[in-house]
C-alpha cells in the first residue's frame, strides 16, 4: 500500500493529472509485485462501460445547453422577485437560484461556471462587497452535487452498488438544509453591513416572473418526477432532460443549431475527462482489494473503534483533507469500496454514508490546493484567489455545521427515499 498510494501521492505533487497518478502508480504495483499489467488496463476499459454512467453524459449535457440557452436568467430573474426583499436579498436570490439549477446539472462548477458570472455581477451592482458577492456564488454552488440530478452521485451508487435512485432522492433534504444554514448566515452578515434589500413589488410581479421561468423551473420536476414514479430510470430521465432543455432552449431562441457543436464537443471533452478517471481509480480500486486493504481496515476499526459515532468523526476528518487533495469524482471511484464495508459494520446506511461523502468531498472543492471552484471563480471575476478564500471560511464553516446535523441524524437522508421508493 506504502507502494500503491506513495507513487500516486508523488505523482501528484510533481504536477501530473490526478488520472494519469492513479494509471501509472498502478502500473508500477502490478510491475513489483507481479500483478497482471494487462488486467491493469482491462480495469481501466471495464470502470466507464456501465449503463447507469450514461446519465453522467446526458447530465453534463443538459447543464451545458441550459448555460449557454439563457436558462439561467430566467431562474436568477424569479428568485429575485421572490425572495429580493428579506436583507441581502440579492444574496437569498443567488443560493435560491443553485438550488433551482441543481435540479438540471449536478455539478458545482457547471453551477459556479453558468449561474456564477450572471449572480456575482447582480451583487455588485447591488452594493455588496466583491468578496461576499464570490463567496456566496461558490458555496451555494455545491448544492448543486447534493440536489438529484448529482454527478458524483451516480459515481458513487455505481461504485458502491446502490440504487441511484434511492441516493438521488436521498440528497434533497440535506441540499435544503444547506441552502437553509447558508441564508441564514447571509441575513445576519447582510443585517450587520447594511446590505441593501428590494421592495416586494407584489403578487402579480412575482406571478409574471414565475410564468416566465416556469418551462425552466420545470426541469428538475420532469427529472425527479420520472425517477421517482418509477417510469423511468435516472440513465433515461437524464436523456429526457437533454430532450426538454433542446426544445426549451431552442423554442426561446436564446440557442440557435450553430451553437450546438461547440456544446457536443464541450460535454465530450468533459465527459471524456471524467470517465478516464473513473477508469483509472477503478484500475486502483481493484489492486486495493487485490492487496487485501478493505479487510486489512475492517480488523483495524472492529478492534480499536467501538463507538459509530467515532467512527464518523474519523471519516469525515479524512474525507476533508482527501476532498483537499484529490478531485472528488476519483475519490469517490477510489474509496468508495473501501469505505462502505467499514461504514456497513457500524450499521451506518450506504444511503446515508454516500451523502456524507458527497458532501465531505464537495467541500474539498471550497478549499486549496485543489479547489475548483475557487478557480473557476477567480478566473471568471477577477478577483484575487487569497480573498475569495478568506471569504469563503465562514460559509465553509457554516456547511461543516450542517455536516454535522446530516451525520448525526440519518432520517434527513433517508426520509424521502424510505417513503417514495420502495
Amino acid at each position: 500500500m506504502l507502494i500503491l498510494f506513495g507513487a500516486f501521492f508523488v505523482l501528484l505533487m510533481i504536477g501530473m493529472p490526478v488520472a494519469f497518478s492513479m494509471l501509472c502508480s498502478a502500473v508500477l504495483y502490478s510491475t513489483i509485485y507481479g500483478e497482471s499489467i494487462s488486467m491493469v488496463f482491462t480495469r481501466v476499459a471495464a470502470g466507464p462501460a456501465s449503463f447507469t454512467l450514461m446519465a453522467l453524459a446526458f447530465f453534463i449535457l443538459a447543464g451545458n445547453i441550459m448555460n449557454n440557452g439563457g436558462v439561467t436568467d430566467q431562474i436568477f430573474g424569479f428568485c429575485k422577485k421572490l425572495i429580493g426583499w428579506v436583507p441581502g436579498g440579492l444574496a437569498h436570490a443567488n443560493v435560491l437560484a443553485s438550488v433551482i439549477f441543481a435540479g438540471m446539472s449536478g455539478a458545482a462548477v457547471a453551477d459556479a461556471g453558468g449561474l456564477g458570472a450572471i449572480e456575482v455581477k447582480a451583487m455588485r451592482d447591488d452594493g455588496f462587497d466583491d468578496e461576499f458577492s464570490v463567496a456566496v456564488t461558490g458555496a451555494s454552488s455545491i448544492i448543486g452535487p447534493i440536489i438529484p440530478p448529482s454527478i458524483p452521485a451516480v459515481v458513487f451508487a455505481v461504485a458502491a452498488g446502490i440504487s441511484v435512485g434511492k441516493l438521488l432522492i436521498g440528497g434533497i433534504l440535506p441540499g435544503l438544509l444547506l441552502a437553509l444554514v447558508m441564508m441564514i448566515y447571509i441575513y445576519f452578515v447582510s443585517k450587520r453591513r447594511n446590505y441593501v434589500k428590494h421592495r416586494f413589488e407584489g403578487f402579480r410581479s412575482l406571478g409574471s416572473a414565475f410564468m416566465r421561468s416556469l418551462p425552466a423551473l420545470l426541469t428538475p420536476v420532469i427529472i425527479l418526477g420520472g425517477i421517482m414514479s418509477g417510469v423511468c430510470t435516472p440513465t433515461e430521465a437524464s436523456a429526457i432532460a437533454v430532450f426538454y432543455a433542446l426544445v426549451l432552449s431552442l423554442t426561446t431562441r436564446n440557442l440557435s443549431i450553430r451553437d450546438l457543436p461547440e456544446i457536443l464537443d464541450e460535454t465530450i471533452l468533459t465527459t471524456m475527462s471524467v470517465l478516464f478517471i473513473v477508469g483509472c481509480a477503478n484500475a486502483l480500486a481493484y489492486l486495493v482489494t487485490i492487496a487485501q486493504l478493505p479487510q486489512t481496515l475492517l480488523r483495524f476499526f472492529g478492534t480499536f473503534i467501538t463507538n459509530k459515532y467515532t467512527f464518523l468523526l474519523l471519516i469525515n476528518l479524512f474525507l476533508l483533507i482527501v476532498g483537499m487533495l484529490m478531485e472528488s469524482l476519483s475519490a469517490l471511484t477510489l474509496l468508495t469500496p473501501i469505505l462502505v464495508p467499514l461504514a456497513n459494520i457500524y450499521g451506518i446506511d450506504t444511503i446515508h454514508f454516500g451523502i456524507i461523502m458527497i458532501l465531505n468531498l464537495m467541500l474539498g472543492m471550497l478549499t486549496p490546493p485543489v479547489g475548483m471552484v475557487l478557480f473557476v471563480l477567480a478566473r471568471m471575476t477577477a478577483v484575487p484567489f487569497e480573498k475569495i478564500c478568506r471569504a469563503m471560511m465562514p460559509f465553509i464553516v457554516m456547511c461543516l455545521i450542517a455536516l454535522l446535523i446530516i451525520a448525526v441524524f440519518p432520517p434527513i437522508v433517508l426520509l424521502l427515499p424510505n417513503i417514495m421508493i420502495k
